[in-house]
């Protein structure tokens, strides 16, 4: 049995028995010394004697360090002190089935997580009463960016709550502490990303692609609306080239010259917002237009070999002698009005501030195929045409699933098509994602609304490196 027990604390206890044993040394070594010193004083062989008492002490002192290090105070083998495994807690999704937002703690017991700002005073120990506040409340801070104002500061909490604590037990002791102006919502996983990593990614998704602003922008700023206006329109020359910030709403310069608005209603932006946002978007300014190089080889059933791109407004001279071979219904089908202004909204569709594009080149050169994702404020729409000698050889299809699997890649919830109720083909191509739709009819406009919550159709990104792929169409 071990000499060491371990304590409700983790504290090494040391048993009675040792101190027993070491006490009795005690006397026993008294004794000894005794009877050592009464032979050396009146023994004729006194000098011999000490020095073997010596060599015994030296001999006894090596054994007691020797059996204290293999013996001593460390504690049993199979008492680290640890948690046992089954205690420690999963980092990322757990599988347990509990809604997002949601975690399980070592016990068993469900947490929630939320984000959560108020402002405080700017005043020794305001932070402090905010903090006691949610220990009260079982409530752990896994993060915390504070935002100076003029008057006050902006503390932004990520909360570790229990399950049983619901959003208005927390916004009522903050109220309490001192906290105002309370907003709160459920964070997720991806809300444990550290502020300065998640704005070096989104910096570096920027940089490989100009269509990437809007959604960094979105990602940055949390649930806004985005838009992006032209240069010369209303409104854009009362903006300073550094940008302004008023209240809920963020108005910036574009880098080809326009202005991108950015509106949040449910909570006004802060300084060092505005800040990260104008940092971004000189970044994209300093860069210019670029869009990735990669592209992918396709076979048509027929066996004619296609390429898929990312498209920008170097193509344009291109989008347009397509334009030339189209039949008026085909422009009509995808513009909705006067097929002689197609071309006029070809500068706006292949400009990569307003969204991304594919297009569908042939063996020759000449692209026969386009496909838009455009980013609506808030909603995401898509678009198609493809040149009338090329339709019903699945290209639509093909561009349509490239651009689902980019709005998800780009966490959109949805993605809308405006087309009329007599372009059966466009139809046919959002029956074929497999995904939940929606129709709204009025006036001959047929809007076809796809969920994204569902998993899309599986459809290779032409944009994830620099080198050809090559796979065969299906036959339609």
């Amino acid at each position: 049995m071990s000499d060491v027990t371990r304590a409700k604390d983790g504290r090494p206890v040391h048993h009675w028995r040792r101190d027993v044993i070491e006490l009795a040394a005690l006397f026993t070594a008294v004794a000894v010394a005794d009877a050592v010193a009464n032979m050396v004083g009146h023994g004729p062989d006194g000098p011999a004697l000490l020095v073997i008492s010596a060599l015994a002490l030296i001999a006894t002192a090596g054994f007691h360090v020797w059996w204290s290090r293999r013996h001593g105070h460390a504690p049993p083998r199979l008492d680290t002190g640890a948690r046992p495994p089954g205690a420690v807690g999963q980092a990322g999704p757990s599988g347990t089935g509990l809604p997002a937002g949601v975690a399980e703690t070592a016990g068993g017991v469900a947490t929630t997580l939320w984000r959560m700002r108020t402002t405080v005073r700017d005043e020794p120990g305001s932070l402090a009463a905010l903090c006691t506040a949610l220990a009260g409340q079982r409530v752990d801070i896994l993060s915390l960016q504070t935002h100076p104002l003029a008057e006050g500061t902006v503390d932004e909490f990520l909360l570790r709550a229990p399950g049983h604590v619901a959003a208005g037990d927390i916004t009522r002791v903050i109220s309490q502490a001192g906290g105002g102006d309370t907003w709160i919502e459920r964070a997720d996983a991806h809300d444990l990303v550290d502020a300065p990593t998640r704005v070096l990614g989104l910096a570096t998704r920027t940089a490989l692609d100009s269509a990437e602003l809007p959604l960094a922008l979105r990602q940055l700023l949390g649930r806004c609306t985005i838009r992006s206006l032209p240069a010369g329109k209303v409104g854009d020359e009362s903006v300073p080239e550094e940008g302004a910030l008023e209240d809920t709403v963020l108005r910036l310069r574009a880098p080809e010259g326009g202005l991108i608005t950015v509106e949040r209603a449910y909570l006004p932006f802060t300084p060092t917002e505005f800040a990260r946002a104008r940092a971004l978007v000189e970044l994209d300014t300093r860069l210019g237009p670029r869009i990735p190089q990669g592209q992918d080889l396709l076979t048509l059933p027929e066996g004619n070999a296609i390429t898929v791109h990312r498209a920008d407004t170097s193509d344009l001279r291109a989008a347009r002698a397509m334009h030339e071979r189209c039949s008026a219904r085909t422009l009509r089908m995808r513009y909705h009005g006067p097929f002689g202004d197609a071309d006029r909204y070809l500068d706006h569709l292949l400009s990569p501030r307003f969204g991304r594009t594919l297009a569908v080149r042939t063996a020759s050169g000449r692209i026969v195929g386009l496909g838009h994702l455009l980013w609506d404020g808030d909603e995401t729409e898509v678009a198609l045409i493809v040149e009338d000698a090329w339709q019903r050889r699945g290209i639509g299809g093909e561009l349509l699933g490239r651009l689902v699997a980019m709005a998800v890649e780009a966490g959109c919830e949805s993605v809308y098509a405006v087309t009329q109720s007599a372009n059966t083909g466009m139809v046919a191509a959002m029956r074929g994602l497999g995904l939940p739709l929606d129709y709204q009819i009025e006036e001959g406009t047929l809007v076809i609304t796809a969920r994204l919550d569902a998993t899309p159709v599986g459809s290779g990104l032409p944009y994830d490196g620099s080198q050809e792929r090559a796979h065969e169409l299906p036959r339609d």
